[in-house]
């Protein structure tokens, strides 16, 4: 069991001298879940680093509700390879304050894995976590951004999306389900990619 202190785990991210002891030194961190560090995590999504942003995000999912408001106010604009990572982040959180950015990010950004990454987003929010009014409100502006997803012209955005389409047709919405089912049979039959057809071909599977 680690037993170094907030500072002694920040110190040796500042001290690390290759890329495996910075990986090594965020993970450390990410393990101890300190909440006052989750900016210290998110900036480690910059590093261009992939270990320790692997270990940040795991740091951050574990971390849970605590790490949303940060993750949301420090969002990198301009390092799209730290947003990717940020995204993923909320997406295994799931928390539906992360919702609207999920929605825009998935169809305005430019880079593909930001899309992609709030595209998977979109299908694990734990819509348990509020109201069922306002969860219903969302979750249509999810199927609608969804089935435009399915639309994308990058295919592992359209495999992500199909992905989401499927967890919300389980919700206990017949409608949605249906609107979900109608999209789902359009990109099994029309898509250009053999692997998102047979994606959309498993969900319809688990959904019926």
């Amino acid at each position: 069991m680690n037993t170094a202190t907030k500072e002694q785990l920040l110190q040796a991210i500042e001290e690390a001298a290759t890329a495996t002891t910075l990986a090594d030194a965020v993970k450390a961190l990410a393990e101890a879940q300190i909440p006052e560090t989750i900016p210290n995590l998110i900036r480690a999504l910059n590093y261009n680093n992939p270990g320790a942003a692997v270990a940040a995000v795991d740091g951050l999912i574990a971390l849970g509700k605590d790490s949303v408001p940060d993750l949301l106010n420090l969002l990198d604009d301009y390092n799209y390879g730290a947003r990717a990572w940020a995204l993923r982040a909320l997406s295994g959180i799931g928390d539906p304050r992360s919702h609207h950015l999920l929605v825009d990010t998935a169809l305005n950004d430019f880079a593909l894995s930001v899309r992609r990454a709030a595209a998977r987003g979109l299908g694990s929010i734990h819509w348990e976590w509020i109201a069922p009014e306002e969860a219903q409100t969302l979750q249509k502006t999810s199927l609608d951004a969804l089935c435009q997803i399915c639309h994308d012209p990058e295919w592992i955005v359209r495999y992500a999306g199909i992905s989401g389409l499927e967890c919300l047709g389980q919700q206990p919405n017949t409608e949605m389900r249906s609107i979900a089912l109608h999209h789902l049979q359009q990109a099994q039959q029309t898509d250009t990619e053999t692997a998102v057809r047979a994606r959309a071909q498993l969900a319809i599977d688990r959904l019926t």
